[in-house]
């Protein structure tokens, strides 16, 4: 018969990932014997504080994508554009790939991870729907793929830093950048604070069986 992980006096390591045994005696603060990092059964607060970190991502999706990230300036004439509006300007100057990568980095990935994090709180609470298995595999991706949203950021930065031939020519950040740059961060923590050993709490019909590395 399976068993999990806790119902074998074990906990795994949240840092290594080694699987200690839980000590006979109560102990206040149990430490891993490989790497001496703190263990917790669960992370403390992980649905309260995930919930608040994306609640603040949602509240800045729209001024991050409504307000212009850059602004540019010549003699004469003067231009902001938003994450979009870039791409679009890109698209219509041939630079199809780059505007591509735009579109999908900087407004589809940060989109689908407010989402799946969100598909992910609620099974976690048991108000959501696919297996275990399933949604760990999720969140893996999600949590792999955050950093690249800031992809926008970095062109941003980097025409920043080397466009500035004053009075001729300037580039500066607009105000859309720091939102964007705010949901990016809160989307990274929000998947970092979600704890996915609750996905398994919640499907209690689960069948599971103890890894032993």
């Amino acid at each position: 018969m399976s068993t999990t992980a806790a119902q074998a006096g074990m906990t795994g390591c949240n840092v290594c990932g080694l699987l200690n045994r839980q000590p006979a005696a109560p102990a206040l603060s149990p430490r891993c014997a490989r790497c001496g990092s703190m263990l917790r059964a669960r992370k403390p607060d992980s649905i309260a504080r995930t919930w608040a970190l994306l609640i603040a991502a949602y509240v800045l999706y729209a001024p991050a994508n409504l307000m212009p990230v850059l602004a540019t300036g010549t003699i004469g004439k003067e231009t902001s554009d938003t994450i979009l509006g870039g791409a679009a300007r890109l698209w219509s100057d041939g630079a199809w790939p780059l505007a591509l990568v735009i579109i999908v980095a900087s407004f589809g990935v940060p989109l689908v991870k407010l989402f799946a994090l969100t598909w992910l709180l609620l099974a976690a609470q048991g108000l959501g729907n696919g297996s275990a298995r399933t949604l760990t595999r999720l969140y893996r991706v999600i949590d792999s793929i955050g950093r690249w949203s800031m992809v926008d950021i970095y062109v941003c930065g980097l025409l920043v830093a080397l466009v500035q031939f004053q009075p001729f020519a300037t580039v500066t950040p607009g105000p859309g950048a720091a939102a964007f740059g705010a949901v990016v961060v809160l989307t990274i923590l929000a998947a970092r604070s979600f704890d996915p050993r609750l996905l398994w709490d919640a499907e209690p019909e689960a069948r599971w069986v103890v890894c032993h590395g």
